[in-house]
């Protein structure tokens, strides 16, 4: 196949733009120096360096310490309209040195690991914890630790980056011709990757390597009704997932999208929804962002205790709410788990070397709030004896901060399959995919869109509609969920740049949902901007 092709360099610096769609807000890829450096050093010479960073660090006064030396990869490739639009990769490398020194986090992080540089880190990492107890802030106490020694590999089959440039290309341009044949004006479809390799020694004696990979296939197809200057578009609904280049493979994106043409062909000539007040039945491919937004942030405790209020905002869930919230219907389980396959937050250990199969827990049970995430040294600051492994940085030389594990709705333990939700509906609305939506600062007003939309009218499905948002709070929402679907109906969503913190960092996080039923939800028409 002749395809023109633009690449850039492997070990190019790339821009914040670029990166923020693969792993973080801002990398710049590692020098070709930095990155051999890195090649050079083998477990032997990494536990050398942690002995002498916990020895240094004890002696700068520090009560806890922990050392990540990373690798992080990621390659991103774009076919647009059958021509290579995009093709950028790269590598970061670095180590990031944490210290508690008289309850206060100091921090140092740099690109090139060797002595030299972890002297000068231990040394910077003090003066920044002396620096924060003059501010005054509130004391770090940590619970009691435990010390793991570990070597942890996700399971794959075929590594995305050992597959061929040329064969990637090959797939995308086959996605774009199936798109184009549909009836698509414009297609781009993209796979991306990108690959964890990390070492982690802390002053409690663990030792844990852990290496982990992830994948994002995805296209846009856009269509054009020249009569009328109108445009229609369809997201691809398949989803990023923690796994090799095998779960592409078996995706048929082909045959999506040549569908997803078809279907952005009929929006043009689709229904705008009259607004009103319509009951809901919500694929897991839309109701996981609901999910994030609503009930993954909102129960983060660093936003909850207001740490997070000066970017990423707060919550209407604070901590004498736990145990007494009525978040939800009584079938609204919500559980976080960093052991689910194929899920983009799991791992063997977090990142404050907490180990992921004994930190799975309930956020909310039975539409009861019960937990909060967090990662060390938040527990006591609500009563709790330890946190839940919730701890992420993004690349070597950023702190860890307390990001979601995976977070799923959990389904129906008794058979309930999506027509059985919709012959409970006599009139409403289905939404498939995820679309455009905003949410306030308290994770509380919120309005989402979505990818497909059909009527449904006396217990049955009928035509497509368009221009459809719904408009909810956070707590009325969950409480209007009146029926869930079971196991046949649940779907493992997510993605791979949940933005949080100052400096930005970008975490990936994926979310179960089955289809569920929501009565009497406001409904407005996006076009009209009706409400």
């Amino acid at each position: 196949m002749n395809v023109p092709m633009k690449r850039r360099s492997f070990l190019g610096g790339i821009g914040s733009a670029a990166c923020a769609g693969a792993l973080g807000l801002g990398w710049v890829a590692a020098t070709t120096e930095q990155a051999r450096a890195f090649e050079r050093l083998d477990r032997r010479e990494r536990e050398r360096l942690a002995d002498l960073a916990m020895d240094m660090a004890r002696r700068a006064g520090a009560a806890y310490a922990d050392l990540r030396i990373c690798r992080n990869s990621w390659q991103e490739v774009t076919v647009r309209e059958r021509r290579l639009d995009w093709s950028e990769s790269g590598v970061l490398v670095g180590f990031g040195l944490r210290v508690l020194i008289d309850g206060a986090w100091g921090f140092a992080g740099s690109a090139t690991v060797d002595e030299a540089s972890l002297r000068a880190a231990v040394a910077s990492a003090s003066e920044s914890a002396a620096a924060i107890r003059r501010l005054g802030a509130v004391p770090v106490v940590l619970e009691t630790l435990q010390s793991h020694r570990d070597d942890w590999t996700m399971p794959m089959a075929e590594d995305p980056f050992a597959v061929a440039l040329g064969d990637k290309v090959d797939l995308l341009t086959r996605v774009n011709d199936a798109a184009l044949k549909g009836g698509a004006s414009f297609i781009s479809a993209s796979a991306d990757a990108a690959k964890e390799e990390k070492f982690f020694a802390s002053s409690v004696g663990s030792l844990i390597e852990q290496r982990r990979v992830r994948v994002a296939p995805s296209f846009d197809v856009t269509v054009i009704d020249r009569a009328s200057g109108r445009f229609g578009g369809r997201h691809s609904l398949a989803q990023p997932r923690a796994a090799g280049w095998e779960y592409v493979r078996g995706l048929n994106l082909v045959a999506e999208a040549e569908e997803a043409a078809q279907q952005a062909r009929e929006k043009l000539a689709a229904k705008p929804v009259e607004p009103g007040r319509y009951d809901l039945v919500i694929d897991p491919t839309n109701l996981w962002l609901t999910l994030h937004e609503s009930v993954g942030h909102s129960t983060e405790l660093d936003r909850a205790l207001g740490w997070e209020a000066n970017y990423a905002g707060t919550s209407f869930v604070t901590p004498e709410l736990r145990g007494r919230l009525q978040y939800g219907s009584a079938l609204m389980t919500v559980l976080a788990d960093r052991t689910q396959a194929g899920g983009l937050a799991t791992v063997g250990y977090d990142d404050d070397g907490v180990k992921s199969d004994s930190a799975s827990f309930a956020i909310i049970r039975n539409g009861i709030f019960e937990n909060f995430q967090m990662a060390i040294g938040q527990a006591h600051l609500i009563g709790a004896e330890r946190s839940n492994g919730c701890a992420f940085a993004d690349g070597p030389t950023t702190f860890p901060l307390q990001r979601m594990p995976n977070i799923s709705l959990q389904p129906n333990p008794d058979p309930t399959s999506l027509d059985d939700l919709i012959g409970g509906v006599e009139n409403g609305i289905l939404i498939v995919g995820s679309g455009s939506w905003s949410i306030d600062q308290q994770r509380y007003n919120f309005q989402f869109g979505g990818q497909l939309f059909y009527e449904i009218r006396n217990g049955k499905r009928g035509a497509m509609l368009r221009d459809v948002a719904y408009q909810a709070q956070s707590q009325s929402f969950w409480n209007a969920m009146d029926a869930v679907g079971d196991r046949s109906t649940w779907q493992l969503c997510g993605t791979f740049n949940c933005g949080k913190g100052e400096p930005g960092q970008a975490a990936p996080v994926s979310h179960g949902a089955p289809a569920a039923r929501f009565r009497n939800i406001n409904v407005l028409n996006t076009e009209r901007g009706d409400l």
